[in-house]
């Protein structure tokens, strides 16, 4: 016949609760939902991911690896990211979000900046591994393609809104009269502007240099000269 349990009390509850990995019961105070997250273990933890599929790659990259290397318990980082997928997207996501549109007074001299931020970010070979592993993967996996789109390439077209309004609010650039056109146009703008820099510097292997950033942003700005005089 089993012996007779003690009372609980609620210092033997907390004692408890953390034998099987549960939070302590607060009898006399509502508890938050979920424990507090900290801005410091993200960051390792997405310091570690991409440090861990530079060296790893896509293939060997295990969630076990990123928790030692960020010296976090496995617990903690299923808690943050349920799977590799979402790890891996939102650490190359936290590069992209450096990233900012300043306001120089001219749109030229705006988007030399953001092709200049950009390049340098790319020119990290953690941020080169990341990236050509992340998209690689995409190909084969249609959800994390669709991830992909959501949290790295759509975020960033903010850059090119903030643009836009900037050189309209100067009178560099007349105000949109349709709003699905100007959707489209700055789909466009992105694309150009993203997929150079990205083409230039992880599949051609070129640099970057100030001489080749005002080169193509005046193609972007200026009428081809072939075409001025039709």
């Amino acid at each position: 016949m089993p012996a007779a349990q003690p009372p609980m009390t609620p210092e033997t509850a907390e004692t408890a609760a953390a034998a099987d990995g549960a939070a302590p019961a607060d009898s006399t105070a509502p508890r938050a939902k979920g424990r507090p997250r900290s801005a410091a273990a993200d960051r390792a933890i997405l310091d570690a991911t991409r440090e861990a599929l530079a060296e790893l790659g896509w293939g060997g990259l295990t969630m076990g690896h990123v928790a030692t290397r960020a010296k976090v318990a496995k617990t903690t980082l299923y808690r943050r990211w349920p799977s590799k997928n979402e790890l891996v997207v939102d650490a190359v996501a936290s590069l992209f979000d450096e990233l900012v549109m300043p306001d120089l007074g001219s749109l030229r001299a705006d988007i030399e900046a953001v092709v200049a931020q950009f390049a340098d970010l790319l020119a990290r070979p953690e941020s080169q591994a990341a990236l050509l592993a992340l998209f690689a993967e995409g190909t084969r996996d249609r959800q994390l393609h669709r991830r992909i789109r959501e949290a790295i390439v759509d975020p960033q077209k903010r850059l090119v809104r903030q643009g836009r309004s900037a050189a309209q609010a100067r009178g560099e650039l007349a105000p949109d009269t349709d709003p699905v056109a100007a959707v489209e146009e700055i789909d466009i703008i992105f694309d150009t502007i993203a997929g150079t820099v990205e083409h230039r510097v992880l599949v051609s292997g070129e640099p970057i240099t100030p001489e080749w950033t005002r080169r193509f942003t005046g193609l972007l700005l200026e009428p081809f000269p072939s075409l001025a005089t039709d």
